[in-house]
């Protein structure tokens, strides 16, 4: 039995019974590959089968030594009990050396969000009036005004968009599918796009129902969406580091302080679970903290000798 093989049973079973998405599912693999990498050339060839819990503790000392974030280490952790509980599963060890391992411990991760004031910023950073500048208009506006995942916006078909209801028809994590509503503006720029913008590209036969494309006809890729979140960023002067997820966080987070129920937000996201879309009322508290530190009287009052 060798790790390559491992590595391929585990990448199937990640796939089709656990159902992962693809980037889930590169990051495991990438992961155990790179424990691979290391009990080849540190462990004298150690396979997966024998591989002991020390051996994993070392491994991850080590990398613990690389200055690597404490989520990428909770995340390879991670990767290695997914892995290893596999194997215990499929009957190839008898034992769990992955058991004990224990992960850094993650403090409360609130992720950034922009004010309206910077999304207009960035907005009115874009060059409107040339034709790729429409396009990034359109992509800026459907992150945000519709919440999606970076690699649903880059998957989003024409067909999946009804103008008459006004929604569009995302295919998330899982292959779940969701219906999200969308503005009126925001229907008028795609209408607006599809008809004088995208219809002058020359367009690859296999992309045609895709609504984003780039100069070649095909479907974009993240990076480039990365890329031009970051270039109207700088551009529009905003320090905050931002990526096109940070649309998505802005989405929930002015729905909730605008008074939408959580369990429709977490609809919208495409969250499976209400704990994942909970992160977002930690948000709304520490807003009404600093309201209650600057505004409440007793926040002004003398303290009592």
């Amino acid at each position: 039995m060798t790790w390559n093989e491992k590595i391929k049973d585990f990448e199937i079973f990640l796939r089709f019974e656990r159902n992962f998405s693809e980037n889930t599912l590169d990051a495991y693999v990438r992961d155990i590959k790179k424990l691979k990498e290391y009990a080849e050339e540190d462990l004298d060839n150690v396979t997966p089968d024998v591989i002991s819990y020390d051996n994993l503790q070392e491994y991850i000392f080590r990398l613990s030594k690389q200055k690597f974030s404490e989520r990428s280490q909770a995340r390879w952790i991670s990767s290695i009990k997914a892995f290893f509980k596999f194997l215990l599963e499929d009957e190839i060890r008898k034992d769990n050396p992955s058991a004990m391992l224990e992960g850094p411990k993650l403090g409360l991760y609130l992720p950034d969000t922009l004010s309206l004031s910077d999304i207009n910023r960035i907005i009115n950073a874009i060059e409107v009036h040339t034709d790729l500048g429409r396009r990034n208009q359109c992509i800026v506006e459907v992150l945000y005004g519709c919440g999606l995942r970076v690699s649903e916006l880059i998957d989003v078909k024409i067909s999946n968009i009804n103008f008459k209801e006004n929604y569009i028809k995302v295919v998330g994590k899982g292959n779940k599918t969701r219906f999200v509503p969308l503005a009126h503006y925001t229907a008028n720029l795609l209408q607006l796009y599809i008809k004088e913008i995208r219809s002058k590209n020359k367009i690859n036969k296999k992309f045609e129902d895709t609504l984003f494309l780039n100069s070649r006809g095909t479907s974009m890729s993240r990076v480039i969406v990365f890329l031009i979140i970051k270039e109207l960023t700088d551009k529009a002067g905003v320090s905050k580091k931002i990526s096109p997820h940070t649309f998505r966080h802005s989405f929930a987070t002015h729905l909730l302080q605008n008074g939408a129920d959580l369990r429709y937000i977490q609809e919208m996201l495409g969250h499976s679970s209400i704990t994942t879309t909970g992160i977002y009322t930690h948000l709304k508290t520490e807003e009404l903290r600093e309201v209650i530190l600057n505004y409440h009287p007793r926040n002004k009052t003398n303290i009592i000798e």
